[in-house]
């Protein structure tokens, strides 16, 4: 955040990040500097009788092993976490081999795949928060010399990544990896989440049904795509916000090559998490560590690989909460200039028809890099944490498969510019994130209909209440960071309307999407409808034009009309005020700025 942005929120001329201190032996005296501090001579006798305990063999090691923290968010229920236990003890087993201690140890997070429409994923984006607190506290209370993280769902990684920024130390993020697609017994085909979220839309509208075989049900249909749609561990497989955030780390430099496109069930994965134990080694020795990495070049690159693959809106809230993590400056019109600049060239999903999976087999993640090194789009000078730079990385990875159809070639986009747009306008002052990728055309004009809160959208939408007569621009108000709280995703809403048909409907929302949302949609206006944002007073049947060639976002309402409709407007009451979320509401900033809890 600039300094002229942070004087105006806070008031006063901001002090630089100031992290809390911690002592270490010299530089270039062993890669065990701050674990020493604990373990050199008798300082702290209690703490060595307690490492002795936790299985420290013996006295040699104790003094001059490195210790280094495996941070899984592991937890059983959730297929994009249940498999990171074993993954962590991988990485332990290979950092024991390299004359080094590991400690595993987990965080915690929330499937957004399971509290998706539901209270439960208004706890979804402060788990980012209590991820990068929990790793800076285990981390620094703990003086772990390094830290290598394994992540699986969403708000994992940036979490992940801003703990590990936050204590600065050497570290390495392993991602979890994608699920295989599942298979429809009934249609015969390929599946995945998406297809039972925008079956349910179908469901609702009565227009689910088997074309090959119209004697099925569709309560057969749709309970044959709840069983059958993810088939086992991993994230879900579509270029959604887990892919597209650990394809922007491994782009940035902090998870090893191939990382972001390995499926979780592959034997290549294993084998990964052993060559991450070699590679924080190396990152030890050389002092490579998070913020090294994080530099305003590498978040250019980040952002590049972004647009070409058509990556989830949520990734500009995480990119813009990890730089403020990492002291660069990152705004959102960054990504518009990024657009503005770089075709979108993958056939994924949501938008498009393949996954992950598909882009694994002809090249991965590293060979789209090299295309667009190639291409003189990404900066292939940054560091690594091989040690090596991105294009050193990439130098010997095979280029992507001759006749593959899933990244198109520069010359022949799916559209020339970026699918993200940022828009600013009379409902959205200080800006809005749209993921617009032509298919839907590039305006939308229509009447408002203005839920208060999510449910009450998807209640219309289980009436069958929207109806496909006129264009309309559904808004959903009061789902912020503060005013949510939480500002949970609304991919329930957008999967029906998808599923539906309703191909007369512009969603915009002061909460979120899901990286799985595809449509004409806005979301992350600010400032929120809970602090007094214009999106707080629109009212049903204003008109409202979303215009990406212009990057505008407009009610027809006139600004004197605007402050009238603010004078008998009154502060909502707080949702909570005890607990995490009344917590979380306190401290959030707005969702422009990344909707971090620390920026005081």
């Amino acid at each position: 955040m600039d300094k002229e942005n942070l004087e105006k929120q806070f008031g006063r001329t901001p002090e630089p990040a100031r992290y809390l201190s911690f002592q270490h032996s010299k530089p270039g005296s062993g890669l065990n500097k701050y674990s020493s501090t604990l373990t050199r001579e008798h300082d702290f006798p209690a703490a060595q009788a307690m490492l002795y305990a936790a299985g420290v063999p013996n006295e040699h090691v104790l003094k001059t092993y490195p210790q280094v923290g495996i941070a899984s968010v592991w937890w059983e229920g959730n297929p994009c976490n249940m498999h990171l236990l074993d993954l962590g003890k991988e990485v332990k087993r290979g950092i024991e081999g390299q004359e080094m201690l590991g400690w595993q140890y987990n965080t915690v997070g929330v499937s957004d795949g399971i509290t998706m429409g539901g209270d439960g994923m208004r706890f979804s984006l402060q788990t980012r928060e209590i991820i990068a607190d929990s790793i800076e506290t285990v981390t620094c209370a703990q003086f772990h010399d390094a830290c290598v993280t394994i992540a699986g769902c969403d708000k994992n990684m940036p979490g992940a990544i801003m703990g590990m920024t936050r204590t600065n130390r050497p570290g390495i993020m392993i991602y979890g990896g994608s699920t295989k697609p599942g298979y429809s017994k009934l249609l015969q085909k390929d599946i995945n989440i998406t297809t039972a979220l925008e079956a349910h839309g179908a469901y609702i509208y009565d227009s689910l049904r088997n074309p090959k075989d119209p004697s099925q049900t569709k309560d057969e249909l749709l309970s044959d795509f709840e069983r059958n749609a993810i088939p086992g561990m991993g994230a879900c497989g579509g270029m959604f916000t887990a892919n597209t955030m650990a394809t922007a780390i491994e782009t940035l430099g902090l998870s090893l090559p191939g990382s972001a496109s390995t499926p979780a069930s592959s034997p290549e994965k294993m084998r990964e998490c052993k060559k991450a134990a070699e590679a924080i080694k190396v990152c030890m020795e050389r002092d490579i560590t998070p913020k090294k990495c994080l530099t305003k070049k590498a978040f250019d690159n980040a952002l590049v690989m972004m647009m070409a693959l058509g990556g989830s809106t949520n990734g500009v809230l995480h990119l813009l909460a990890m730089a403020t993590t990492a002291e660069v400056e990152l705004t959102l019109d960054d990504f518009q200039r990024v657009s503005d600049r770089v075709p979108f060239i993958a056939d994924l999903a949501p938008s498009g028809k393949y996954l992950m999976k598909d882009l694994y087999e002809v090249g991965g993640v590293p060979s789209v890099q090299k295309l667009l090194i190639a291409a003189g789009m990404l900066d292939g000078s940054t560091i690594t944490v091989t040690g090596k730079t991105l294009a050193e990385n990439v130098e010997s990875w095979p280029s992507l498969k001759q006749g593959q159809e899933i990244i198109r070639s520069l010359d022949n986009p799916i559209k020339a510019t970026g699918h993200i747009e940022i828009l600013y306008g009379n409902l959205a002052p200080t800006g809005a994130v749209a993921k617009i990728t032509g298919k839907e055309g590039m305006k939308f004009v229509g009447k408002a209909r203005v839920f208060e809160k999510e449910h009450a959208l998807d209640d219309a939408l289980n009436k069958g209440e929207i109806p496909k007569t006129e264009n309309l621009v559904l808004i959903v108000r009061y789902e912020g960071p503060k005013g949510g709280p939480g500002m949970p995703e609304q991919l329930k809403a957008s999967a029906a309307i998808m599923g539906a048909g309703l191909k007369n409907i512009a969603l915009i929302t002061d909460g979120r999407y899901s990286g799985a949302s595809h449509g004409f949609i806005v979301g992350h206006i600010t400032p929120e409808a809970a602090v007094g944002g214009p999106i707080a007073v629109v009212k049903d049947g204003d008109m409202i034009t979303i215009d990406a060639d212009t990057h505008r976002i407009d009610m027809d309402v006139s600004e004197e009309e605007v402050k009238k409709r603010f004078e008998s407007w009154t502060p909502p009451r707080m949702p909570a005020t005890r607990g995490v979320l009344a917590k979380y509401a306190r401290l959030v900033g707005d969702a422009s700025k990344g909707a971090v809890t620390d920026l005081f």
